[in-house]
């Protein structure tokens, strides 16, 4: 792992911003952590433990995926997501909601969850996850000039949350299965995995076939990707954090560390 980690620090030392990362060799054990407790504005990175936070009042028999529910006009928030344009009226299941906010990062189904299992359950959630750094105080895209606090993250604390989903640990052993499902459709993709090959390829040239279970998060000078690679039978968990820097240099350095991880797990023979 040690060529990895000097291949992404000689990416981050071009930027001028700051990096949170930490990257985690599910199979061999090794781990690199930069910055692991330097706090970040989450942006939509927040919406993974508030699914965590769903599948958890769910394991506790609280709520059901399969129940419905109503959309309201009073509901639709700006920002990414498909929810905003559909008719007040609308009727959806709880898992399509949790869907489309991760792999569409839907503002609005995720205020409608937050409203749903509550603030309080969702820091809950966090803290047992071993979140310690981590804060969450608001819904998203509102107009609240006075916030209590602001939604944070740390990358110690995701890779916390994403290792216990690995490994079955985070709400129940099928809850983590179902959220890395959920994951492994994303529809953003312009970070992490923009450089890979696409998964609509022909491997018999010698790529690794891969998946990537992941959500991002982006404000202008912040911009996140948070995942767990799978190439072949190898996996790697990935959180790279960063903020203060140029919105296309950012996406641009996200890109190659994914291609990098790729790279890395293609290859068994690398040195870690």
């Amino acid at each position: 792992m040690k060529i990895l980690v000097n291949k992404i620090r000689s990416l981050t030392e071009q930027s001028a911003g700051t990096w949170g990362i930490v990257l985690e060799d599910l199979d061999r054990g090794a781990k690199w952590i930069s910055n692991g407790d330097e706090l970040f504005y989450a942006a939509s990175v927040i919406k993974v433990p508030i699914m965590v936070a769903v599948f958890s009042a769910v394991e506790r028999g609280e709520i059901s995926l399969t129940d419905e529910l109503i959309l309201k006009e009073d509901d639709f928030v700006g920002g990414s997501g498909v929810l905003q344009h559909l008719t007040p009226g609308t009727s959806l299941s709880i898992c399509d909601i949790v869907m489309l906010m991760i792999i569409q990062s839907d503002n609005t189904a995720t205020n409608i969850l937050i409203d749903l299992v509550g603030v309080e359950h969702i820091v809950q959630t966090m803290k047992e996850a071993g979140m310690e750094k981590s804060t969450f105080y608001n819904k998203l895209m509102m107009n609240n000039p006075r916030p209590k606090g602001y939604n944070q993250i740390t990358a110690n604390d995701i890779g916390k949350l994403l290792k216990l989903m690995a490994t079955g640990k985070l709400a129940s052993e099928e809850a983590s299965k179902q959220m890395i499902a959920i994951m492994k459709k994303q529809q953003i993709k312009d970070c992490l995995p923009e450089k890979l090959p696409s998964p609509y390829s022909n491997f018999n040239d010698g790529m690794t076939p891969w998946e990537l279970a992941h959500k991002t998060g982006w404000i202008p000078g912040t911009r996140h990707d948070v995942g767990i690679f799978y190439v072949g039978q190898r996996k790697l968990l990935a959180t790279v954090l960063s903020k203060e820097e140029d919105d296309l240099l950012s996406k641009q350095i996200l890109a190659e560390i994914g291609e990098e991880i790729y790279n890395y797990l293609q290859e068994s023979s690398i040195d870690i």
